[in-house]
């Protein structure tokens, strides 16, 4: 099986694959500068000229913008999309961004745009031993978002067959007549597939699954370990998004390969002021990348995702390819502060999904944040969804969340020894956890305080 979707990109030298970021980030400016509303109007007003826009460096130079902003230059805060850097008749679909934190974004993609999209997915494919005969169920939404579609058309580039389920909760016999060789979906979509099939009598580590792949969301490498095992097979991650990230995992499993000729991502400091080094964590952030003489639907220069992550690697990977390697995102908006120190819903996550915890668990979860009685005490409240009723190994799964969650969190640990933060459980019986009774995406971490 060819391990390149796009050999001579991806494998493509250091010092050329860097010349040809320099240049399309020329250009792209430039493109911006002439075909985008509010492009042209925020360069005016920053007193930029974009023929000095050259290189990576230069981005430096640029301010970052955010949701907020793209918010702010459409309907209807404006008359018209001002992001918006093409003629409507030029424009193959509209989409939005799901809009939980706000009015959703708008975004227009060109046919242009949808193939450099499939691409990246095409390319993660393969990296991941994806081919001609697999089947791929896909568990992603088909609608407004772009990420469903996008694989089923990188699917076509592959070879593949895609099997448009949309959810994970389509029938069993899906998969005994079908035999699908793949699933793409969150990681407890798995979890309450494999459930399922189990009680219809089909172990999932026994079933047509070779691989599946993980997107969408954050998640700690603890629930992937137990995925894998729970499946028998291994479990890759992908990070996507409407504004056109794309980042796969090749079979290496040990970073996000960024198709770096594509979608430019520089990581900043926490004041967004300039770059960090590479191994430091700092918030993604996003510039797209076009080719001499294309044009798009919708481009963002120095776009803050909101995320965190770090470098990895800029060397050549043990999988042959060249383009820089990311740790796997994290959700800004899912980071919380206790005494002074940070941590993520992953790092609850990773302490609900200890290996000796989950002969008793059914890997759902959710926590608050409360205030407590005395000045400076916090309290994090953790409910946690057992399989049995008859739960009978309470302080076990306590004592194993407790050492996990607090493990890399020095300052956590001090605050926990001084009983100014409080960790208390709630077990639960399947289905009755909170977030149940919310629509839509659930928070896994609430902040009450």
């Amino acid at each position: 099986m060819n391990n390149f979707f796009n050999p001579v990109m991806e494998t493509m030298p250091r010092s050329d694959l860097e010349a040809m970021i320099d240049e399309r980030i020329k250009y792209t400016v430039q493109y911006a500068a002439d075909n985008s509303p509010f492009y042209r109007k925020w360069f005016r007003e920053h007193n930029i000229d974009p023929a000095n826009i050259t290189s990576h460096e230069d981005l430096l130079n640029l301010p970052i913008i955010s949701s907020n902003t793209i918010r702010n230059y459409q309907p209807p805060e404006t008359s018209d999309f001002e992001f918006k850097s093409i003629d409507w008749n030029r424009i193959f679909t509209i989409h939005e961004t799901s809009g939980t934190s706000g009015i959703p974004k708008s975004f227009f993609l060109t046919w242009d745009d949808w193939q450099r999209y499939a691409e990246k997915y095409s390319r993660a494919f393969v990296s991941q031993g994806f081919g001609p005969g697999d089947r791929v169920v896909v568990c992603a939404s088909y609608g407004m978002n772009v990420g469903a579609n996008t694989m089923t058309l990188a699917a076509r580039d592959v070879g593949m067959t895609i099997i448009p389920e949309g959810k994970c909760m389509f029938p069993v016999r899906i998969m005994t007549s079908y035999k699908p060789t793949a699933i793409v979906g969150s990681v407890f979509k798995l979890i309450k597939l494999a459930q399922r099939m189990k009680e219809s009598g089909i172990e999932p580590s026994e079933s047509s699954i070779q691989r599946l792949v993980v997107g969408g969301e954050s998640f700690a490498e603890e629930s992937r370990q137990y995925v894998s095992q729970l499946w028998g097979c291994e479990v890759y991650n992908t990070y996507g998004s409407t504004e056109g990230t794309m980042c796969g995992e090749c079979s290496q499993i040990d970073g996000l390969h960024v198709p770096e000729d594509l979608v430019h991502l520089d990581v900043y400091d926490p004041q967004l002021r300039t770059f960090v080094e590479d191994g430091e964590c700092g918030r993604a952030i996003l510039t797209t990348l076009l080719p001499p003489g294309a044009r798009c639907g919708t481009l963002l220069l120095n776009y803050d995702t909101e995320d965190t992550t770090l470098v990895h690697s800029r060397k050549k990977c043990a999988c042959g390819r060249t383009h820089m390697k990311i740790e796997n995102p994290q959700r800004e908006a899912e980071t919380f502060w206790i005494a002074g120190s940070p941590f993520n819903r992953v790092d609850v996550e990773r302490g609900v999904f200890q290996r000796e915890n989950m002969e008793y668990l059914t890997g759902e979860y959710e926590a608050f944040i409360y205030g407590g009685d005395d000045e400076g005490e916090t309290i994090l409240r953790v409910s946690i969804e057992c399989m049995d009723s008859m739960f009978k190994e309470a302080e076990t799964v306590k004592e194993n969340f407790t050492r996990a969650f607090l493990k890399h969190k020095p300052l956590l640990r001090n605050a926990f020894d001084d009983e100014v933060l409080k960790i208390i459980f709630n077990f639960t019986q399947p289905g009755q956890l909170e977030l149940y009774k919310v629509k839509g995406r659930p928070k896994r971490v609430v902040d009450r305080r």
